[in-house]
C-alpha cells in the first residue's frame, strides 16, 4: 500500500505558503535550459503552467487533443472566476474566501490547499488584467464584481457571459509568446495515451497523432496533467464532447492514485434535456441567479397543468408561486452552494411540481429584475446568455421564464496530490480539474477558473522547481529504452484489440448506455443498493463493449470513433471508481449525496468521526478491486460543523 506524505508546511495557515517559498530548492536560469517538462492539455492550468514555466526558461512540451489551444474546454465557463479584492468593500478578505470555499466544500478539503488558493486569488486579476482580459468595470473604470452561489459579499470578476473564454485568450497570448521564442513546443491534436516510468519517476508519455494516427513517444524530466475532469463519464453533462478522463487514467494505472472520484458536481442551472438523440446539455451561468428567481407552481394542479401544455407560466399569479430557495433558505435565498441548489430541485420536482413537459424543470424568472432594474440593465448584464438560451429553446426569456434543471458539470475528485501538486508517481504533476486537491465535496461558482490559473501561474512554477533542483545533473532521456518500448507496445496492443472486435454496436451506443446506469444509480442521489447496481451493470455493459463494439476505419489514420472508443473503455473504469467510492463513504457531504444519510431537513449529513478523510484509490491490475489509502484530513484551523445556509 502506498503511503501518502501531503508535504503540508508546519507553521500558522496563513504563513505556510510563504515558509515553502522561502525555504524551498530551485533551479538557475542556465540548468533550467537543460531540463524539459511535458504539460499535456491546454485549458486554463495547462496554458497557464506551460507559459509560465517557458517564461522561466524551462524546454516545455505541451499537448492538446484539440486544433488549437483556445478549443480547450476552458472557453466554456461564461459567469466569473473568485479572487478576494474586496473592490465592493462589503467585508470580504482572504480568510473569508477560504472559509467560503472549506464550507462549501462540505469540509472535505485540505485546509493549507485551499488557503493557499484564496492567497494568490488576487494575483491572478492582476496577471489577467496586465493580459489585457476585458474585464467588466463599473461606471467609474473599477473593475466590477457580481455574487456566486456559497458567499454573501461579491467577488466575482466577469467578462459578460464570456469570462473563461477571455481568460483563456489570456492565458493564449503567454503561451503563444513562449511558443514564439521557442521555449514552448505546442503538439496540436495529438492525445496522450500512456506515461512512461523509469526507475519509479515519470518521465515521459506515449501520444497518438488524431490526424495521421501514429504513434510517437516524448521523453522529458517531468510530467504535468492539465487535461480536466472525467464529467462526461455521464454522456450528458455540460463538458464539451472531447473532454475526457483519459489521461489521469493512464497516471492511475501507473500508480498515481485516485482520489474521491465520487465527488461529481451537479449544476443547478443547465438547459433541461430535450430529446433522446441529445448528445451534450448546455450550461446557464451561475451569474443568472443574481438577478433570476427560481420557482415552481405552489399548486399541483398548476404543475400538472404546464406539464400538460395547458398552461403558460406567466399566468401563474406571484402568490401562487413558490420560491422555494428563498423560502428555505432566507440568508442566502437563489444564491446557496450549486448541490444544496440542485437537491432542492430535484425534491421539488419529485414532489410533482416540476415544469416543462416531462416535469424535470423548474423556472428561473427575470421578470422582477426586469421590473427593478430595466431591460437594457438587465440586456447588457446577460444578453449572450439569454442569446444562447433562445437559440437553443425557441423561447425568449424576458418575456417567458427560462426553464433550468441539474446536469454533470464537474468533478471534483481526480489525481491525488501532495502540497508540490505532485501525484504519488514522483514527477508527475496534476494541476486544476485533473487533481483533486482544492474543492472537497462539492465546487463554488467561478472557483474552477480560480483553480486552474492558480496552479499553472502561480504554485506550480515554485514547486516543481522543488523536484527539478535534485534532476539537473540527469541527462535527457532516449526514447528508445526499453520502458518506452513497452509502454508503446502495450498502447498498440490495446489500439489493436478494439479494431479487431468489429462487433454490432457504435461507441457513442455503450456510451449512452453508460451514462444511463451513471445517471440513474450514481447521480443526484445514491443509496447503497443503486450502487450496487451500478457496479454490476457496468461490469456488465464494460465486457459487452469489448466484445461487440465496432470501430470503422483503420487505426493508422485519422479515426474519430477509435478515439472515443479508446476513452469510453477508460470511462467504464472511471465509473466504476465512482461507485465504489460512494458505497465505500457511508455519509452524505457536498455533492454525494446517500440517501440513507440526510437530516430532517433533507440536507447533507455528514459522518466526521469515521469519513473525514480523502479516499485514494490504487489501481491493484485490470479487473480486480484497487486498494483504498486515506488521508486524514486533519483540521488545525477551521471548526467542522453542519453547513448552514438559512441565517
Amino acid at each position: 500500500m502506498t503511503k501518502l506524505e501531503a508535504k503540508i508546511p508546519a507553521g500558522q495557515l496563513a504563513e505556510k505558503w510563504t515558509n515553502y517559498k522561502d525555504h524551498q530548492k530551485l533551479v538557475n536560469p542556465a540548468n533550467k535550459r537543460r531540463l524539459d517538462v511535458i504539460v499535456v492539455g491546454t485549458g486554463l492550468a495547462g496554458a497557464s503552467a506551460a507559459a509560465s514555466l517557458g517564461e522561466l526558461g524551462f524546454n516545455v512540451l505541451n499537448f492538446c487533443i484539440q486544433d488549437s489551444p483556445r478549443r480547450a474546454h476552458s472557453i466554456a465557463a461564461q459567469g466569473g472566476i473568485n479572487a478576494a479584492k474586496n473592490y465592493q468593500n462589503d467585508g470580504d478578505s482572504v480568510y473569508r474566501l477560504f472559509y467560503d470555499t472549506i464550507k462549501g466544500g462540505d469540509y472535505r478539503a485540505r485546509e493549507a490547499n485551499v488557503y493557499r488558493l484564496a492567497e494568490v486569488s488576487n494575483s491572478i486579476i492582476d496577471q489577467c488584467v496586465a493580459q489585457g482580459v476585458p474585464f467588466a468595470r463599473e461606471y467609474g473604470g473599477l473593475l466590477d464584481n457580481r455574487s456566486f452561489g456559497g458567499a454573501q459579499v461579491s467577488r466575482t470578476f466577469y467578462a459578460k457571459g464570456q469570462t473563461g473564454q477571455q481568460l483563456l485568450l489570456g492565458a493564449y497570448s503567454a503561451l503563444s509568446r513562449q511558443v514564439g521564442k521557442g521555449s514552448v513546443k505546442l503538439y496540436t491534436r495529438y492525445e496522450m495515451l500512456d506515461l512512461v516510468v523509469i526507475d519509479g519517476r515519470a518521465r515521459g508519455i506515449i501520444a497518438r497523432n488524431l490526424v495521421t494516427g501514429k504513434i510517437e513517444r516524448f521523453a522529458a524530466h517531468a510530467v504535468v496533467i492539465g487535461s480536466g475532469g472525467y464529467g462526461n463519464t455521464f454522456f450528458l453533462s455540460t463538458n464539451a464532447m472531447n473532454s475526457n478522463g483519459s489521461a489521469a487514467m493512464q497516471c492511475y494505472r501507473k500508480g498515481a492514485l485516485f482520489a474521491n472520484p465520487a465527488f461529481a458536481q451537479i449544476h443547478p442551472t443547465c438547459i433541461p434535456v430535450h430529446g433522446e438523440f441529445q448528445s451534450k446539455l448546455t450550461l446557464m451561468s451561475e451569474s443568472l441567479r443574481n438577478d433570476g428567481r427560481i420557482w415552481v407552481p405552489k399548486k399541483l394542479e398548476d404543475a400538472q397543468a404546464i406539464q400538460a401544455g395547458t398552461l403558460k407560466p406567466t399566468a401563474i399569479p406571484e402568490e401562487d408561486r413558490d420560491y422555494y430557495l428563498e423560502r428555505r433558505y432566507p440568508a442566502f435565498g437563489n444564491l446557496v452552494p450549486r448541490d444544496v441548489a440542485s437537491r432542492a430541485a430535484k425534491e421539488r420536482c419529485d414532489a410533482g411540481y416540476g415544469v416543462n413537459n416531462t416535469g424535470l424543470a423548474v423556472y428561473l424568472d427575470f421578470s422582477e429584475a426586469i421590473n427593478r432594474l430595466g431591460l437594457k440593465t438587465v440586456e447588457a448584464r446577460y444578453g449572450n446568455l439569454f442569446q444562447m438560451y433562445e437559440k437553443i429553446t425557441d423561447e425568449n426569456p424576458y418575456k417567458t421564464p427560462m426553464m433550468i434543471f441539474p446536469a454533470i458539470h464537474y468533478t471534483m475528485g481526480g489525481l491525488w496530490v501532495d502540497y508540490e501538486l505532485m501525484t504519488t508517481v514522483q514527477g508527475c504533476f496534476a494541476i486544476g480539474e485533473a487533481n483533486f486537491s482544492d474543492h472537497g465535496a462539492n465546487r463554488l461558482g467561478a472557483s474552477a477558473l480560480m483553480q486552474g490559473l492558480a496552479d499553472g501561474y502561480f504554485v506550480l512554477p515554485y514547486t516543481i522547481q522543488n523536484y527539478l533542483a535534485d534532476q539537473i545533473a540527469v541527462p535527457r532521456f532516449s526514447v528508445e529504452r526499453p520502458e518506452f518500448e513497452a509502454a508503446e507496445q502495450a498502447v498498440e496492443s490495446k489500439i489493436a484489440k478494439l479494431m479487431s472486435i468489429q462487433g454490432n454496436r457504435s461507441v457513442d451506443s455503450f456510451h449512452k448506455a453508460l451514462g444511463h446506469i451513471m445517471w440513474n444509480n450514481v447521480g443526484m442521489g445514491r443509496t447503497k443498493e443503486s450502487l450496487e447496481t451500478a457496479l454490476k451493470e457496468i461490469k456488465a455493459l464494460k465486457k459487452e463493449f469489448w466484445a461487440d463494439v465496432f470501430i470503422p476505419g483503420e487505426p493508422n489514420t485519422l479515426n474519430t470513433e477509435l478515439e472515443k472508443a479508446l476513452r469510453v473503455a477508460d470511462f467504464f473504469d472511471i465509473g466504476e471508481l465512482m461507485a465504489l467510492d460512494g458505497l465505500n463513504r457511508n455519509e452524505s457531504c457536498g455533492g454525494h449525496l446517500r440517501e440513507e444519510y440526510q437530516t430532517p431537513e433533507g440536507e447533507a449529513l455528514r459522518d466526521d468521526e469515521n469519513f473525514a478523510y480523502a479516499s485514494c484509490w490504487e489501481y491493484q491490475g485490470d479487473d480486480k478491486t484497487p486498494e483504498l489509502v486515506k488521508e486524514q484530513l486533519d483540521y488545525e484551523f477551521v471548526v467542522r460543523q453542519q453547513r448552514n445556509y438559512k441565517s
